[in-house]
């Protein structure tokens, strides 16, 4: 009889250390504040008229890649278009961009 009385009070007293104790902080499912606050690079697609050739890619993507403002690039030589990455708080204006496509002996596109 006394053990039944012993298992019986270990059962009772682990059952209230389970109900007395706070329930468990919720999973936050949220990013963190310091990713949220790290910027994004600016990105920007420019058409380019006049690109037939593996060649005209690789020079224009030359041309961008030697500026210090661009973090990376890549020409699409199917769908006429060159995709620039900059590098944080970094830009190059319209006219620079313009610029380098028209020296490059194409024509830059904006906006179709």
């Amino acid at each position: 009889m006394k053990k039944l009385f012993i298992v019986g009070l270990l059962v009772s007293s682990t059952a209230f250390a389970k109900k007395a104790a706070p329930p468990a902080p919720p999973v936050s499912q949220s990013v963190p504040a310091a990713a949220q606050a790290a910027p994004q690079p600016h990105e920007l697609k420019v058409g380019v008229k006049g690109m037939v050739c593996a060649f005209c890619a690789q020079g224009i993507e030359k041309k961008f890649k030697s500026q210090p403002e661009v973090a990376s690039v890549e020409v699409s030589l199917e769908n006429k278009y060159v995709k620039l990455k900059f590098k944080e708080g970094k830009s190059l204006g319209k006219d620079k961009i313009t610029e380098i496509i028209n020296e490059s002996g194409y024509e830059a596109v904006y906006g179709e």
